[in-house]
């Protein structure tokens, strides 16, 4: 399933009810103590919102990745080469307005002809694949498992127990978004009504006084979103409404024992037919947004006065279909892997996970393909705040904690606050298996439609990286992707304090006990490391 992040404002809930060149230095973290670190007590400027996963630690006490730094003192007007990032998701817009330009295009195919002019097995397959075809909403991973009926499965039992607990939560929490979504609207009717304007400023519902008890409630509704990174009512009820499309699509699909999302007539459990799906690698919908923001943030175009920077340049996305609104096919995934290997990419991302996969022994075997093949995979760690060490999440790369490939990055999400709650709170983690974190809360992308818009998830801080290997592959190329795993888990910045985890205040553990590198990913170090390291 996509690994981004909806967010669940649960204390609101409660709130509402009761009332490039070797010369360079290598950057190290500023202070040890975080507790005697400047840190940045401001709101974060609309500027700094839009691109704090590039800012630097040090000049600006924000924890991203130093990758404008990179650009004005290491890139500079230096030539790259040319790197081809596959994006597995949930398709890109690629006719977008800052993504139509890093597009990669299927040199050896006709557009349209339909015929497979390259004989890779792909009917023109010219801006990448479409493993789904027509499909969009799908069942969990577990539900499948209920579904089939075999009761002979050794994952049945835990899947039944699951679901019956995760059915009654999202009917709990269905009703609660309803209520919340009926007490933002009727605050928003009641300050417009006071005030004589939609469009009203925090600063105006601030000024309000009064004794009427209505709007009195109202004000303290809009000033709790306020104080909770609203900007507006409107943007509060969009964000619950998205939630409700999202807590709907779980219980209507999702959760639905009796729905079949699987309209491409392929048998998911045959691994014999491996051709099927179309060429169309765009979403199926404009809500389908997931691999455009993905997509943006690896590449979207840099510095052309439109919307957001992407982190690399010099790079072509190659957009590859595989994960619906639900949990993703083991199959698909695993050819996905492989269709970007065979027609050249050199990075691979994947944001999405599952708890449960049947034919993990397929996508593994694809890991290992692509490490063989000299590709860096890069792997959003999740958002269920939980030990990975611990509690599976798909796909892996190793069997009982022995790896198979030495090219695969699980990443980790961060929060743009440096300080102790400096790790996002959904944020997966390992101290084996998350090998690195990276911006990953509240990050500015582009969507469909040449639109814009700020998500946030593991799948947000995995791009992050992959932007990172393309890079190094771009002005470094001789380096491989095992050299690039290693350059981007030590040049990073180590955090040596202790760290809220799992959002969990009464959780705090050293940051180096949750994540394999104990070190937040940055481009800037990682191109002075490649560099020395090709020299």
């Amino acid at each position: 399933m996509k690994t981004i992040k909806t967010i669940m404002l649960s204390a609101l809930v409660a709130v509402l009810f009761s009332g490039c060149g070797g010369t360079a230095n290598i950057l190290s973290t500023p202070v040890e103590n975080i507790d005697n670190t400047p840190l940045k007590v401001s709101e974060l400027t609309e500027k700094e919102k839009h691109n704090w996963g590039h800012l630097d630690l040090v000049k600006d006490t924000i924890p991203g990745m130093s990758v404008d730094k990179a650009y004005t003192e290491l890139i500079k007007n230096k030539k790259g080469n040319t790197v081809i990032v596959a994006v597995i998701d949930s398709g890109i817009d690629i006719d977008h307005e800052d993504l139509n330009d890093v597009i990669w295009t299927n040199k050896g195919e006709i557009p349209n002809n339909g015929k497979d002019d390259d004989n890779n097995g792909y009917i023109d397959d010219v801006h990448g694949w479409n493993f789904l075809g027509d499909g969009y909403n799908e069942q969990l991973e577990y539900v499948r498992i209920l579904a089939s009926g075999d009761t002979t499965n050794p994952d049945y039992a835990e899947a039944e127990a699951l679901y019956k607990e995760e059915y009654q939560k999202w009917l709990g929490r269905k009703t609660q978004y309803d209520q919340i979504y009926q007490q933002i609207k009727s605050a928003d009717d009641a300050i417009s009504k006071h005030l004589g304007k939609k469009d009203y400023t925090k600063q105006e519902v601030k000024a309000i006084k009064t004794e009427d008890q209505t709007l009195l409630q109202a004000t303290q509704v809009a000033n709790y979103m306020f104080n909770n990174g609203m900007d507006s009512m409107a943007d509060a009820l969009k964000e619950i409404t998205e939630g409700l499309e999202s807590i709907n699509d779980r219980l209507n699909y999702n959760l639905n024992k009796d729905f079949n999302g699987r309209v491409n007539g392929d048998d998911p459990n045959n691994m014999n037919n491996k051709f099927y799906g179309n060429g169309n690698v765009k979403p199926v919908k404009k809500s389908e947004s997931h691999g455009t923001h993905v997509a943006g943030i690896i590449a979207a175009e840099r510095n052309n006065g439109k919307g957001a920077n992407g982190v690399a340049n010099n790079v072509k996305i190659m957009s590859i279909r595989a994960v619906p609104n639900g949990d993703e096919y083991d199959k698909d995934v695993a050819l996905a892997i492989r269709y970007a290997v065979d027609n050249g990419a050199k990075v691979i991302n994947g944001s999405f996970g599952k708890s449960f996969s049947p034919h993990s022994d397929w996508v593994r075997d694809a890991i290992k393909y692509a490490s063989d093949k000299d590709v860096v995979f890069v792997h959003a760690a999740g958002n269920d705040s939980k030990n990975v060490d611990v509690e599976s999440n798909f796909p892996d790369d190793n069997i009982n904690g022995q790896e198979i490939s030495n090219s695969y990055i699980r990443v980790g999400a961060l929060e743009p606050k440096y300080g102790s709650n400096i790790v996002a709170s959904f944020s997966n983690y390992g101290k084996q298996n998350v090998d690195i974190f990276a911006p990953g809360a509240k990050v500015y992308s582009t969507t469909p439609e040449n639109e814009y818009d700020t998500k946030g998830g593991t799948s947000m801080a995995a791009p992050a990286v992959a932007g990172i290997a393309a890079l190094i592959r771009s002005y470094y190329p001789k380096l491989t992707a095992a050299q690039v795993k290693q350059i981007i888990m030590d040049s990073g910045l180590a955090i040596k304090t202790k760290v809220v985890v799992g959002g969990d205040t009464s959780n705090v553990k050293p940051f180096a006990d949750i994540v394999k590198s104990g070190k937040i990913a940055n481009a800037y170090n990682a191109l002075i490391m490649a560099a020395q390291m090709a020299n």
